[in-house]
Order: C-alpha cells, then sequence, then structure tokens
C-alpha cells in the first residue's frame, strides 16, 4: 500500500535492527484518514471472505481494525489484555509474550462475541514474532469460529511471524512488508 510505505518513510523512526517506531501516526498518535484508508484496503482484500467479525488485540490494533469493520459493515471485537471486573461471564484465552515488551499478557474475548457460525478476520498493526496473531487465532479456534484471514499493517518480513501463521493454516495479507532495518534505514520487500 503505496499510503502506507510513504508514510513510514516520512514518519517512521528505527530505533534498532528489530524495532521501528511509527507513534506519529500508528501506535500512539493516530492519523485517521490513514486509518480508514488502511481499513477500505482491507475490506476489498478480504471481500469474498463472508467475513462476520474482525478481530484485533488492544490497543494499537485497534484504530485500523474499526476501519475495516466499519468498510465492511461488521462488528469489531477486540480481545482485552487485563480483565476488568465487569467481565465476568465465561472468556476465551489465550497467552501472549510480548517481544516489544518483554512480558506474557493472558488475552480474553467474551464467548458471547464469538461462535462457530463467525467467519473472522483478524487485523493487527504488526507482524513480527506472530505470538499476538497466533493467539488470537487460538482463540477464535476456541469458540468455534473459521479464521479467514489474517490483515496486518506492517510485517517485519525478517522475523517468523508471516510464517508461523501460515504454518497454522491461516492466510497472511499485510500492506507493507519490511525487508530489514539495518543501517538506521527501512528496507522494504519488493512485491511482484
Amino acid at each position: 500500500m503505496k499510503e502506507l510505505t510513504e508514510r513510514i518513510k516520512k514518519d517512521g523512526r528505527v530505533l534498532n535492527e528489530d524495532v521501528l517506531k511509527v507513534d506519529r501516526f500508528l501506535t500512539h498518535q493516530v492519523d485517521p484518514h490513514l486509518m480508514a484508508a488502511i481499513g477500505t484496503e482491507f475490506a476489498t482484500l478480504f471481500a469474498d471472505e463472508g467475513v462476520t467479525k474482525v478481530v484485533t488485540l488492544e490497543s494499537s490494533g485497534i484504530a485500523p481494525t474499526i476501519f475495516a469493520a466499519q468498510a465492511m459493515n461488521v462488528p469489531m471485537i477486540f480481545a482485552r489484555k487485563t480483565k476488568s471486573l465487569t467481565m465476568n461471564e465465561e472468556l476465551l484465552t489465550s497467552s501472549v509474550y510480548s517481544f516489544t515488551k518483554q512480558q506474557t499478557n493472558q488475552i480474553s474475548i467474551s464467548k458471547k462475541f464469538l461462535n462457530e457460525d463467525d467467519r473472522v478476520l483478524i487485523i493487527d498493526d504488526f507482524l513480527a514474532n506472530g505470538q499476538a496473531a497466533k493467539g488470537l487465532i487460538e482463540l477464535c479456534q476456541q469458540a468455534g469460529a473459521s479464521v479467514v484471514g489474517v490483515g496486518i499493517v506492517i510485517e517485519k518480513a525478517f522475523q517468523p511471524g508471516h510464517q508461523l501463521i501460515v504454518d497454522m493454516g491461516v492466510p497472511v495479507y499485510s500492506l507493507a512488508r519490511i525487508k530489514s532495518l539495518s543501517e538506521n534505514q527501512v528496507n522494504f520487500v519488493e512485491e511482484d
């Protein structure tokens, strides 16, 4: 997605060979016009999949996911990293290790929001090691829902997440694929 890659070039900051900071438009301050374009792109890519729910993990995945859900005219669900006092119903749960934060979170979604009739599109801001997407797929599978795909805003193609998700039998589509972050530069995978 050209608009996204241009924005990464302009406002992304390489912190080291593994970390790209995009807090100027995605992970802290959010550009709603770019998120709307991203949502429309995901809706177009997955238009033939019969998506009934779009799922993400709080918090940076919420902005692109809500725009995708709006464009698809389906509900958006976000998995919580902490259980609130009002979440007293039965929960679907999974453990997700965050390499960025160096911690494991128990993520959860109420069972009342997902079932075996759902066809789920999972969307997340980043794909690196694949643990967040894997945890979300596991939550959906616990509900008996079908995961029709994983949509990623920015993929670090030099890390193993893409293959992990494909090996789970779920197709992955990333809007921007980064080949490397070496020498303080963002190098993109050239698409055919």
